[in-house]
């Protein structure tokens, strides 16, 4: 046997077959050593008269998972991953991709060059190149269609999700899956392949499947919804409608210099960006990555009600047992009910199995006694918003609950260091802020208290991303991030009902921006009701302008409490599509003359900038205040808990890209317009405009 290093590839031989080795920690991703190694493994393949195949193999965890993403904004170095994929695929001996993890992108198209493919059955295969903007470039486009088909192929593709091994097997991807000891399993079937003759598949030589008249379009028309505002799933029916005409060699340049355009592409730079984004998120200000996280066993959910039951199936999904807490029979009762018909919903739509939601709801103990408590690791209090109540709550749960039990209140507005002072640990007291519904919103926004220990910021950061959240730390601060953000677009957008503008009209700017929905609908969605309690108890703190502007109110005091009863900023028929009420141009009419405010003719461009860079100029003091640590945590936050369009990079990003002396000087325009108190530029804006650099610098 013999064994040389290649960098981060190893070879060695085993009889007739070489065997080639990546182990580039933590996922094998395709560095340029990895590129040089393999190719220079296909070298030695060729240049060795007693070797007849190679086997590709990786150490760790994982197949090779794909591009480094730290080569992105580099000159890349030769060999470039299209040059191994080339010299794989042209290799006159056989070459096997053995697979486990994931393989994925540059992994996959590897792979897919490669004479034969196994895998471990635990293995997962996927192309997720756009889910930052991008496509596949050295390959994958040209060669997976030829194998598995065009409509298999263009899910993978346009959507970037994963298959297993079984239905890789299915669909012809994989030639064979093994239950255990890979390496072992691909030698012997190199050996028999070699024994066989040694028969050399070029995917590349595969004819195109037939596409069925129509398909493509009709991909167009429902990717046009299902991804709006994306550009690359489109492209991505482009270049599969191209690779069926064209010649192999020629598609596959084209499939390259596309995915090179991609790469430069505002789109992908914005998509990238939050990638990163997300990472950093979980980076703690303050708190060592040495710092363990607190084991969580069994947590409570303190509050049955509606956020309460969402909170205690994101545990229940999680395999977590859940204590959940009443303060009476029958609010508990309707609780227990509320999770289980949740459950129930979703084995009507497939998304589990009955068995699973009987097996979550066994691990489910609904209880009225303080006392029950006693092993819980963490509760989540999701009471009712009020300062009184909740320190009621925190003083008792501190009696109940062990020495290291995390507290963590779900509270949108009111003041942690209030709640955190009522206990006798307040170093074990955070916040864990969901959005509703808790149990789909992935946004998770953890709070940091004055004197909250460092293992807790690092325990609810992890928990967070074991229950399938995108957690991001946040300081406090009255609304914390996103809703903070969210009340100044809404301040702007009921000033612009006072100054003339509609309902559709700001509705239809925002959602065309690339919201999932405009505000004044969302509001309808929500209850009027609701909108108004939530008014009442910030009232107190608004200027005079935004205490006058009470045209929730008056919604609400007409029963136009949106679609639970017809009606709101909106009319509901039995189809729920909002339509535009004469009743409110009256309503609004008479407020107006009531207050003395002119109407005047309201631009599209007037809408977006006040709507936009209100929450800009806020996000910019969160930051100079230090409730949020870095600007891509705000742009984390938007993009997973507000739906602002991702192709946009998040508000900051965008603001960005935007300059930052554009967005004071748009700011200055409105502080003049509409009042220098909702528009004077934060210090941190005028500061970097002074410095010459951005968010980002």
């Amino acid at each position: 046997m013999n064994e040389m290093d290649i960098q981060t590839v190893t070879l060695e031989r085993q009889g007739a077959v070489l065997v080639a080795t990546v182990d580039n920690p933590p996922v094998n991703a395709l560095s340029h050593s990895v590129r040089a190694g393999l190719v220079d493994a296909v070298e030695a393949l060729e240049s060795d008269p007693q070797a007849k195949a190679l086997v590709i193999v990786c150490a760790g965890r994982t197949f090779i998972a794909g591009a480094d993403i730290r080569e992105f904004n580099k000159p890349l170095k030769e060999p470039r991953l299209g040059v191994l994929i080339e010299r794989l695929d042209r290799c006159e001996k056989p070459v096997i991709a053995a697979m486990h993890g994931t393989a994925l992108g540059g992994g996959l198209e590897i792979a897919l060059a490669c004479s034969y493919r196994v895998a471990l059955e635990s293995a997962r295969f996927g192309l997720p190149e756009v889910k930052l903007g991008l496509l596949p470039g050295s390959g994958g486009i040209v060669r997976l269609p030829r194998l598995i088909g065009v409509e298999e192929a263009l899910a993978m593709i346009s959507q970037g999700n994963q298959v297993d091994a079984e239905h890789a097997l299915e669909t012809g991807l994989l030639d064979e899956v093994m239950a255990d000891d890979l390496r072992a399993g691909a030698l012997a079937f190199a050996e028999r392949i070699v024994a066989e003759g040694g028969a050399i598949r070029r995917t590349s030589d595969l004819p195109v499947p037939t596409i069925e008249p129509g398909f493509l379009d009709a991909k167009r028309a429902e990717f046009a919804k299902k991804f709006k505002g994306l550009d690359a799933p489109q492209i991505a029916v482009d270049l599969v409608e191209m690779m069926s005409t064209t010649p192999f060699q020629e598609a596959a340049a084209r499939e390259y210099a596309t995915c090179k355009e991609l790469i430069a592409s505002p789109q992908s730079q914005a998509l990238r960006h939050l990638f990163a984004a997300e990472r950093a998120a979980l980076k703690i200000d303050g708190v060592p990555a040495e710092v363990e996280p607190r084991e969580i066993r069994t947590v409570a959910v303190a509050g049955p009600g509606v956020m309460g039951r969402g909170i205690a199936i994101c545990f229940l999904n999680a395999g977590y047992p859940v204590v959940l807490l009443g303060k009476d029979e029958e609010n508990l009762s309707k609780g227990v009910g509320g999770i289980r018909k949740i459950l129930e919903s979703g084995v009507k739509r497939g998304r589990m199995t009955q068995e699973a939601a009987d097996e979550q709801m066994s691990h489910l103990t609904p209880t009225l006694d303080y006392a029950d408590l006693g092993a819980v690791d963490l509760v989540v209090e999701a009471v009712t918003e009020d300062l009184a109540t909740k320190k009621d709550v925190f003083a008792r749960l501190d009696a109940a609950l062990p020495d290291r039990a995390i507290i963590a209140t779900n509270t949108s507005f009111l003041d942690i260091e209030a709640l955190a002072s009522s206990v006798t640990r307040p170093e074990n007291v955070a916040g864990m802020h969901f959005f509703n519904p808790a149990n789909v919103m992935k946004l998770l926004e953890n709070v940091r208290a004055g004197r909250t220990a460092p293992d807790v910021l690092a325990t609810i950061t992890s928990v967070g991303k074991k229950i399938g959240k995108v957690p991001v730390m946040v300081g406090r601060s009255e609304g914390f991030v996103a809703n903070r953000m969210l009340s100044k677009r809404s301040r702007e957008a009921q000033f612009l009902l006072e100054d003339g503008a509609t309902p559709q009209q700001i509705d239809k700017v925002l959602s065309g921006f690339g919201f999932p929905i405009g505000p004044f609908a969302l509001a309808d969605l929500a209850g009027m009701d609701v909108m108004a309690a939530a008014r009442k108890a910030r009232l107190a703190g608004m200027t005079p302008r935004e205490q006058a502007c009470d045209i929730v109110d008056k919604l609400a005091a007409a029963g136009r409490l949106g679609q639970k009863t017809g009606a709101g900023y909106y009319l509901y028929g039995d189809d729920r599509k909002p339509q535009p009420d004469p009743a409110v141009d009256e309503l609004l009419a008479a407020h107006r003359a009531e207050r003395g405010l002119p109407q005047r003719e309201i631009t599209d461009e007037e809408i977006l900038e006040r709507c936009l860079y209100a929450m800009v100029n806020e996000a910019a003091k969160i930051i100079d205040e230090g409730a949020a640590a870095r600007p891509g945590d705000i742009d984390v936050i938007w993009t997973n808990g507000f739906g602002w369009p991702t192709h946009l990079g998040g508000p900051m990003f965008w603001a960005n890209r935007i300059g930052l002396p554009n967005v004071k000087a748009a700011l200055e325009k409105y502080s003049a317009l509409v009042g220098e108190e909702y528009f004077r530029p934060a210090n941190l804006i005028e500061s970097l405009v002074a410095e010459g650099r951005g968010f980002y610098d």
